[in-house]
C-alpha cells in the first residue's frame, strides 16, 4: 500500500520557526527576527537625539559656549585696544597691584604660598573689571552723537525690556524709541530737543488709547538741562519704579502689538566698526 505524502508545510528551520504563529514572544522566539522587519543595528541604539533648549534649538555644549565667549571677549579687546592703546598696560598694573596686596597679606600671616592662588585670581578679576569699564566707555564714545545710539543702548539692557526702535521720527533723523517693561511705557527721544518733544507728545496721544492707565514716562537723550546723557540712559530707565508685574507686561505687550503701522525711515542703531563691534561690546556691557 503506497504511502500518501503529507500536505502540511514544514516549519522553517532555525530559531524563527519555534513556537506557534501569532504567539507572544517567549523563550522560543528569543533572538528571532520577524519576516520583513528591519534588523536592529548597533548604530540605531548608539545614536542619541540632541537635547533641545527652550527655544527648540539643540543645546550647545559647554566647550562650545566657552569658545564663543572667549571669541567675543577677544573681539571686544581688539576693538577697544584700537581706541585705547593704554588698555594692556593699565590691566597689567591693576593685576600686579591687586595680586601684590593679597600676597603681602599672605607674607604677613606667614602663609605666602597659601595666598598665592588667591592673589592670582583676584588680580585677574581686577584686570577684567577694568577691561569691562574701559570697553564700555570706548563703545559709548564711538556711538555718541550718531542717529540710533539710544536704541543701541536700550537693546543692551539686562532684564525683560521690550524695545521697539524708531516708532516715530522725521527726516532730520530725530527719533523716538518705545520701551515696555515693569515701569510701564518709556518713550526715549534723541535728536533736537524741540522736535523730539513734539514727536514724543504725538506718540503719547497715539498709544494712550491702548495702554489705558499704564504709566508713560518720557526721556530725552542729551547733555542739556532736563536731559539724560547717553552713558546714563540704561541706568536711568532701569531705576524707574516697578508698576507692573510679569502678567500685566505680557498683556500690555499684546495690546501694543495692535498698534502696528509702518516704521519711519530712521536708523535702527549705529554699528561702530561693523557688526562684530556692536555684538562684542554689548556682551561686555551686559556682564
Amino acid at each position: 500500500m503506497a504511502r500518501s505524502r503529507s500536505t502540511d508545510t514544514s516549519a522553517p528551520a532555525g530559531a524563527a520557526g519555534r513556537g506557534p504563529a501569532g504567539a507572544p514572544p517567549g523563550r522560543g522566539t528569543k533572538g528571532s527576527t520577524a519576516v520583513g522587519a528591519p534588523a536592529a543595528t548597533g548604530k540605531g541604539r548608539r545614536g542619541k537625539k540632541p537635547k533641545l533648549g527652550k527655544d527648540g534649538q539643540p543645546k550647545a555644549s559647554r566647550l562650545a559656549k566657552l569658545k564663543g565667549q572667549a571669541g567675543m571677549i577677544r573681539q571686544a579687546y581688539s576693538m577697544t585696544y584700537k581706541n585705547d592703546p593704554k588698555l594692556p598696560w593699565i590691566m597689567l598694573i591693576v593685576f600686579v597691584a591687586v595680586a601684590g596686596v593679597v600676597e603681602l597679606v599672605g607674607i604677613l600671616l606667614s602663609s605666602p604660598f597659601l595666598f598665592l592662588p588667591f592673589a592670582v585670581l583676584l588680580g585677574l578679576l581686577g584686570a577684567m573689571i577694568v577691561f569691562g569699564r574701559r570697553a564700555q566707555g570706548s563703545a559709548y564714545r564711538q556711538v555718541e552723537g550718531r542717529p540710533g545710539a539710544a536704541s543701541w543702548v536700550l537693546e543692551g539692557m539686562r532684564g525683560d525690556w521690550r524695545v521697539s526702535s524708531g516708532v516715530a521720527g522725521n527726516r532730520e533723523l530725530d527719533s523716538v524709541h518705545r520701551v515696555l517693561g515693569r515701569p510701564g511705557i518709556v518713550l526715549v527721544g534723541e535728536g533736537d530737543p524741540q522736535r523730539v518733544r513734539t514727536l514724543i507728545a504725538a506718540e503719547k496721544r497715539r498709544i494712550a488709547k491702548v495702554v489705558g492707565d499704564t504709566p508713560i514716562y518720557d526721556v530725552t537723550v542729551g547733555d542739556g538741562e532736563g536731559q539724560v546723557p547717553l552713558k546714563k540712559l540704561s541706568t536711568h530707565v532701569m531705576k524707574l519704579p516697578r508698576n507692573l508685574n510679569g502678567g500685566e507686561v505680557n498683556a500690555l505687550g499684546k495690546r501694543m502689538s495692535a498698534l502696528g503701522g509702518p516704521r519711519p525711515p530712521v536708523p535702527g542703531g549705529p554699528l561702530p566698526g561693523g557688526r562684530q563691534m556692536s555684538v562684542s561690546q554689548r556682551q561686555v556691557r551686559r556682564r
